[in-house]
């Protein structure tokens, strides 16, 4: 009889310990802050409400202090992908937020797609879709793992920061139209919005923001962390100084939202709204909602890090992530959802405000040269635009060109490193296809070359002084870089399964999905490089 028993009781154990092995929250949260430098964690610390987002997650959950990009460039759709795949370009494919594709001769943006139309913006013309993306993301794999019951959607102001996290079998990407005021999709996804899209997009929230201006939530001159208000390196684009009168923009412009903490505002809202009327985090599958903050970014471009636009921002941002924390703990329950959060890219500080201050920056525009390096190899090689592109800190060349006119394709490389070198700001030119060669950091050739997917890059790759950028106009600030101001991110966990603490080893974007597959039991995405953090789990 006691042999029995015990039988039976290590047959019990086995089972408690097997089905507690596969325990998995209710939900998943990803959280993207597009452009959002690490520091900005510390920079404005003080100033974070104690029961806002930043804080809560940096003291009650786990914080990634060294958290890097592992490629080049330090752009948007890049990040996103990379982050839900745990993949880089050179794998996944998504090079930029556009690319010169050298097998159709053509510019492509990262998530167009001829093959569906839109839904939803009130016209049928092409529309986006994550096909370009070729390696599967994590919300693929949980659908995968749980048959396909397990829900995922996307949300963002811009279509590949709703897309690309979505991946391949999302229920639903979202993003926001400026023309319509309304959030949308594709046929990728759907044939009609569902009924509660359309009832959210009725209520003209945009309007009632643009009522309400913008002014700083606290007395303007209690931001001490920031220049002065009215700069001539800042975007005239919504108005000069505070407070930004919003009302002409009623009814008529849909797209100044972007450059406000009002378009933070309107995502968390249609996310709450997914979560509310998809009925996430709700049943014994684990669902994910991914979330990407788009605001940051507009406002970091026009303004700059050190503008007080955008410490307002990201003031106001921390109460919009505490209050979603508070919602989701309402609906989903407290401890039942793990959230992780992190940044697409960081940014450059304004050129202009470095050298104020006698610290190296400038600006190189790349059109420009594009211009005169063409005129050049034309004087050389006797054709016209033999350069087609000078997208991503690469020059793509004219290969059916140079194919059919039987000009030495290598002579061409040759003379455009030679001509690019010795221009003011340039680090390093070299052709991507003989990195090997080059003496060059390794850390910096491993960036390249995570970068590089042969179709969809240039033939010759230039890496730019620190805080030198490519720039089009007299204003605002760029990203793109290797530097840490581009490539250093946050990212914290909290909530379910989560070890609060620290963690100060270097860890990378590419890590999350395969650390988020290890606490879900699932298949890591088919391209994921990227391995688990074991710091931050209980």
């Amino acid at each position: 009889m006691r042999k029995l028993f015990l039988s039976l009781l290590v047959v019990t154990s086995s089972i408690i310990s097997f089905s507690q092995s596969l325990n998995r929250p209710k939900l998943i949260v990803g959280i993207v802050i597009d452009q959002m430098r690490w520091d900005y964690l510390y920079r404005y610390y003080d100033r974070y409400a104690a029961n806002g987002g930043f804080k809560r997650m940096l003291n009650q959950g786990h914080s990634c202090e060294n958290t890097f990009i592992p490629y080049t460039p330090t752009v948007t759709a890049p990040g996103h992908a990379s982050i839900y795949t745990g993949s880089v370009p050179a794998i996944h494919g998504i090079t930029g937020n556009f690319w010169w594709e050298n097998n159709k001769g053509q510019s492509l943006y990262c998530t167009e797609d001829p093959t569906v139309k839109n839904v939803g913006a009130g016209s049928e013309e092409e529309s986006q879709s994550p096909r370009n993306m070729l390696a599967t993301t994590i919300g693929d794999e949980l659908r995968l793992a749980t048959n396909f019951r397990g829900k995922v959607f996307g949300v963002a102001l811009k279509d590949r920061g709703g897309i690309l996290p979505a991946g391949h079998n999302a229920n639903a990407a979202y993003w926001y139209d400026g023309r319509s005021g309304n959030f949308i999709s594709s046929t990728y996804y759907m044939k009609d919005l569902p009924t509660w899209v359309k009832e959210f997009n009725g209520k003209k929230l945009v309007d009632g923001y643009y009522n309400q201006g913008w002014n700083t939530l606290y007395p303007i001159n209690t931001y001490i962390q920031s220049n002065k208000d009215d700069n001539k390196y800042e975007s005239k684009g919504i108005g000069t100084v505070f407070p930004y009168d919003l009302k002409k923009f009623i009814g008529k412009n849909y797209v100044a939202v972007l450059t406000t903490p009002h378009g933070n505002t309107l995502t968390s809202e249609f996310a709450k709204a997914i979560l509310t009327n998809e009925k996430l985090g709700t049943d014994s599958e684990t669902d994910l909602l991914a979330i990407s903050y788009s605001s940051p970014d507009y406002i970091g471009h026009g303004f700059g890090p050190n503008s007080i636009e955008q410490e307002d921002d990201f003031l106001r941002l921390d109460k919009e992530l505490g209050d979603l924390l508070d919602f989701f703990d309402a609906k989903v329950g407290k401890d039942q959802y793990v959230v992780f959060l992190s940044a697409d890219h960081g940014v450059s500080q304004v050129p202009e405000y470095m050298s104020e201050n006698k610290l190296p920056a400038s600006k190189i525009n790349p059109d420009v040269l594009k211009t005169e390096l063409n005129a050049k190899l034309a004087q050389q090689f006797g054709k016209q635009n033999l350069v087609v592109s000078s997208m991503n800190y690469q020059y793509s060349i004219n290969l059916p060109l140079i194919d059919s006119a039987k000009l030495d394709k290598e002579a061409i490389i040759d003379a455009i490193v030679s001509y690019v070198s010795w221009q003011p700001g340039v680090a390093r030119v070299f052709p991507i296809e003989k990195i090997g060669d080059i003496p060059l950091n390794s850390k910096l050739k491993e960036m390249f070359v995570n970068g590089y997917f042969p179709r969809r890059c240039g033939q010759v790759q230039v890496m730019m002084e620190p805080h030198w950028i490519e720039s089009f106009g007299i204003t605002g600030t760029t990203h793109g870089a290797w530097n840490p101001y581009d490539s250093h991110i946050p990212l914290l966990w909290y909530g379910w399964g989560i070890k609060p603490g620290k963690t100060n080893r270097e860890v990378y974007m590419t890590d999350i999905a395969a650390t988020l597959a290890a606490m879900l039991h699932i298949q890591m995405p088919s391209g994921c490089v990227g391995k688990p953090i074991t710091e931050v789990m209980k």
